[in-house]
């Protein structure tokens, strides 16, 4: 079944900053089974807790348990329901003892929102440059090995947390690790990020038809950890200071678009679409309607290429 990218725009005219609480509003998930990665922090933590409020179970995947556990207890006070299973994204054991323990009953709902940003030069436990290999590799293999749970799960939906950072670097598949090209952590978050949203844009491809849909989401700029290797004078060193001081959002404002793309009910029958502000996006680079081809990101050639490279890369196959 082919994506939805050349649907009409979603429009749900939402007031500007709304909170996931707000869009949340008036679901009821009880019998919903959520993942949510990430959970122990941030936008993570506050997808889990409103998920968890309108009667999801959920899973918090965290590196840090201790925090997760935190954010567990605080959700379970609060009469929801959630569990805490230890998850690193960069490392492809961790990813598959993960899915062993949580993919054997039904999952509804995948939010894979945990990611890394502008960090220095590094490599994951299994060799793949830090970003690229905790934003789109460990994403991939987690998604792929819970494949079976989701259909279990259909109607299901995955979300992957993107950002408007894409337009920093498009994907180099023949360099990936930056091993021929001088490492520059901007350029590698932008590679990973754009992986995001082609990885939603096939994975909808590819899977629709058996009731698994997927969106890629820009929750915008948000006051979390993630930004914590942007000092001032990174910031100046990028030229971006020139624009002024940016309003930064709340948690409880950057989770609004993710919490959307999981339950909003305007999204019902459509898929492989890139959000932000709670409503259809262009992708960067893009100079054509959202009813056209979208270029770069949303490219479907581009996107096939970069699944058969992680399947390659992870030695997994979806099936």
């Amino acid at each position: 079944m082919p994506t939805q990218t050349g649907a009409p725009p979603v429009e749900p005219g939402f007031p500007q900053n709304v909170t996931a609480e707000e869009i949340a509003a008036g679901y009821d998930l009880s019998g919903k089974r959520a993942v949510v990665t990430g959970a122990a922090s941030g936008l993570g933590r506050e997808t889990a807790r409103v998920l968890a409020a309108r009667g999801a179970e959920v899973v918090l995947a965290a590196r840090d348990t201790e925090a997760g556990e935190k954010v567990a207890a605080r959700i379970r006070d609060a009469g929801g329901r959630a569990r805490v299973e230890p998850l690193d994204l960069g490392d492809a054991a961790s990813v598959r003892a993960f899915a062993d323990r949580v993919g054997r009953a039904p999952i509804h709902l995948l939010i894979a929102n945990a990611g890394v940003m502008a960090c220095p030069e590094g490599r994951t436990a299994d060799g793949f440059e830090t970003q690229f290999g905790t934003n789109h590799l460990g994403h991939f293999a987690l998604t792929v090995r819970l494949l079976p749970a989701l259909e279990q799960g259909a109607p299901a939906r995955v979300v992957v947390v993107s950002s408007g950072g894409h337009a920093l670097g498009d994907i180099d598949l023949d360099d990936v690790n930056f091993e021929r090209r001088g490492y520059d952590p901007f350029l590698a978050y932008g590679q990973s990020k754009t992986a995001n949203i082609l990885f939603a844009s096939e994975l909808d491809r590819r899977f629709a038809s058996r009731g698994i849909r997927a969106f890629s989401i820009n929750p915008g700029a948000v006051a979390t950890r993630l930004g914590r290797h942007m000092s001032p004078d990174v910031i100046a060193e990028q030229g971006w200071d020139q624009f002024g001081e940016i309003r930064m959002q709340t948690p409880a404002e950057g989770a609004a678009t993710q919490v959307w793309a999981a339950i909003g009910r305007e999204l019902d029958g459509k898929g492989g679409l890139y959000l932000e502000e709670c409503h259809e996006a262009h992708v960067a680079g893009s100079d054509q309607p959202l009813n056209g081809i979208q270029p770069r990101a949303l490219d479907p050639d581009r996107a096939r290429r970069l699944w058969e490279w992680s399947e390659r890369a992870t030695g997994l196959q979806a099936s």
